[in-house]
């Protein structure tokens, strides 16, 4: 299977407060087992987060040439609005937890979580965020929350900030994209839910969904990257 696949450039972005370190823990694995090399950009600071990332991905693929784009959460909705304005630079997409279209409004659990981040790290400070935050959270996310949130340091809440309030691909938009794309989705995840994932799926042309759990994600990173990476891989037979 994997002979079949050309040599690729993945670069992939990270969710919101996240970082390149959680992106390479759930991709690396599974796309080198393609033969499939990984980028996973830093973080551009605070505010700079949106127009940061797809000035980095016209650099990478005038460095590289097409790319295989893709991100987890508000990484997924980078991409994805990147591949759907880049014709013919996007070979294909890999979407893990997408968490609303078009505009975030006030329903978008994600968006919601991110603002109330925002405010809890502008008037706590990152620590102080981190404590209250820590609460019913699964340890092993606690643990990345608390990695990631310091490395982003004073430029945190600007960046959650700058998340919530942007917004995703709308699926008219999505429906012009068609390049092969892999949806990941946990099904248990009520921050991003797989409804989006599956509305994401039957919006574009060549998509399939990959279903996994947040109880596999905290075992093992790379059950989401596998299962967006085989979505991608169904969706590029088609």
């Amino acid at each position: 299977m994997t002979s079949a696949i050309p040599p690729t450039t993945a670069v992939v972005l990270p969710g919101t407060g996240s970082d390149e370190v959680f992106v390479r823990s759930v991709f690396s694995g599974p796309l080198r087992a393609l033969g499939i090399r990984l980028l996973a950009p830093p973080p551009p600071p605070g505010d700079r987060l949106v127009k940061g990332y797809l000035d980095e991905l016209d650099r990478l693929s005038g460095e590289h040439g097409p790319l295989l784009v893709g991100g987890i959460s508000f990484g997924a909705h980078l991409s994805a609005e990147w591949a759907a304005r880049s014709p013919g630079r996007c070979t294909g997409l890999l979407a893990a937890l997408p968490a609303w279209n078009g505009p975030a409004g006030d329903r978008a659990p994600a968006s919601l979580a991110a603002r109330l981040s925002a405010d809890l790290v502008a008037e706590s400070g990152v620590d102080g965020a981190l404590a209250k935050s820590s609460d019913d959270v699964p340890e092993w996310l606690s643990a990345e929350l608390g990695r990631a949130w310091r490395r982003h340091g004073d430029g945190l809440a600007a960046s959650l900030r700058t998340a919530a309030s942007h917004p995703a691909p709308g699926l008219e938009e999505l429906k012009g994209l068609e390049v092969p794309a892999g949806i990941g989705a946990c099904v248990d995840d009520p921050i991003h839910p797989v409804e989006v994932a599956r509305a994401w799926a039957d919006a574009l042309p060549r998509a399939e969904v990959g279903e996994s759990t947040l109880t596999a994600l905290g075992a093992d990173r790379e059950s989401l990257g596998r299962a967006t990476v085989l979505a991608w891989l169904k969706a590029s037979r088609n």
